[in-house]
Parts: structure tokens; sequence; C-alpha cells
């Protein structure tokens, strides 16, 4: 399973290549590549919880290999904290690996990898 993001500064992208590198899983840009095959979409929250314009046209085009989402956020946004995963889960019907504040913490990491490496049917994640 790859790995797609949408990073606005910088927070989400690091976040990706960090998760790719442990693991040697493909990334792509969202606003610049398609995927291959499945992914595992890590997105940031915009405004007041929305998902992204560019993470919405990408999913526009690419849900049916979405798996599941991570969102970043700020924890000073409360109840709409990280909650494009949300929106996103609810519409495309995969579930909410993590929300992370920011870049996320070394148990989101965790948390993340656990899950990619128990939803892996191929047997690597490229």
């Amino acid at each position: 399973m790859l790995l797609a993001y949408d990073s606005l500064t910088g927070n989400v992208r690091r976040l990706a290549l960090e998760l790719a590198g442990q693991l040697g899983a493909a990334v792509v840009d969202v606003r610049t590549q398609a995927p291959a095959h499945e992914y595992l979409l890590l997105t940031y929250t915009f405004g007041c919880g929305q998902a992204p314009d560019s993470t919405r046209n990408f999913l526009d085009q690419h849900s049916p290999l979405l798996r599941g989402v991570v969102a970043s956020g700020s924890y000073h946004w409360g109840n709409n904290f990280a909650r494009a995963a949300d929106v996103i889960a609810a519409r495309y019907g995969v579930p909410v690996v993590a929300k992370v504040n920011k870049g996320g913490t070394a148990a989101d990491r965790v948390r993340v990898l656990t899950w990619l490496r128990e939803h892996n049917r191929y047997g690597t994640l490229d």
C-alpha cells in the first residue's frame, strides 16, 4: 500500500516521508501524482474542519483505491481538530487511522505503522 499525502505547511509531507522511509513504501503527492494502487491518505484539515480542495479533487478521481485516512490539525480547533479525517471517512466508507496534531508524535507514527502493517495485502508496501 502506498502513501498519498497533501501538505500545506510541510507537516503532513514530513510525516508521510518518515513513515514511507520506515516501511520502504512509495509516496505520492496528491497535487502532482496519481496512485498506482491502494493507498492510505494523509492530509491536513483546512478552515473549520474541511478537507482541502486539493484533497477533494484527488479523491474525486482516485477514491476507489482509498483504504484509510490520517488527518493533521491543531488542537486549538477543539471539536474541529483534524476533522477532515471524519469527513473523508464518512464520505468514502474508510477508517480514520489517526488524527495527529501538526506533524504527529512518535505514538501517532506507531499507530499508523501498525495499521499499515496489518492492512498490507501484498507483502510489500510499494
